[in-house]
């Protein structure tokens, strides 16, 4: 892998994941830190990739713990994994998370032709146990949000079975690491 070619082959990879569900790069692991400082990991679907402002969006319901946890430490460790490529990208981003305005509106209008238009519309917030009686009606009301990550920086591997290679991407710094 060439470095100086290495962002815009990584920004390459994002942009079809974004769109092929068959993408490993399409479903990262998503860290965060929760009030006690514990970590907390979990699968998220790739929504829209910006490569000039450097952002990456997903979905989630405004309500899950993820939102309370990074509204108080917007800070994340995102992890894409590619065994086709045999390449890990680990990147760490500045959230913000946006519950109203035509962002969220349109995101919606997408979401709302879906299957998983009931999660978001669901009276019972993520991870809430089911109640044993009859199904419950969906609300009226949707809890869709959008998570935006602002990378700050790019950690980069590839394992290959001729010699590992690993390089750091952020604000002015492109280089080669021992992997």
């Amino acid at each position: 892998m060439d470095l100086i070619h290495l962002p815009h082959t990584i920004w390459n990879q994002l942009a079809l994941a974004k769109d092929d569900r068959q993408h490993p790069w399409r479903t990262p692991v998503l860290a965060s830190i929760d009030s006690r400082g514990l970590p907390h990991a979990r699968t998220v679907v790739l929504r829209n990739v910006d490569s000039d402002s450097q952002v990456l969006q997903f979905f989630t319901d405004s309500r899950s713990p993820k939102v309370t946890q990074l509204s108080t430490s917007p800070q994340a460790q995102i992890v894409f994994w590619s065994n086709a490529l045999n390449w890990q990208l680990r990147v760490t981003a500045q959230i913000t998370i946006e519950t109203t305005g035509a962002a969220v509106d349109a995101a919606w209008r997408q979401v709302e032709q879906s299957p998983a238009r009931q999660d978001y519309l669901s009276p019972l917030s993520p991870g809430d146990a089911l109640p044993a009686e009859a199904p419950m009606e969906l609300g009226h009301t949707h809890h869709l949000a959008i998570i935006s990550a602002k990378i700050t920086h790019m950690d980069w591997l590839s394992l290959n079975p001729e010699g590992h290679q690993r390089a750091e991407i952020s604000a002015g710094i492109l280089r080669w690491l021992t992997p």
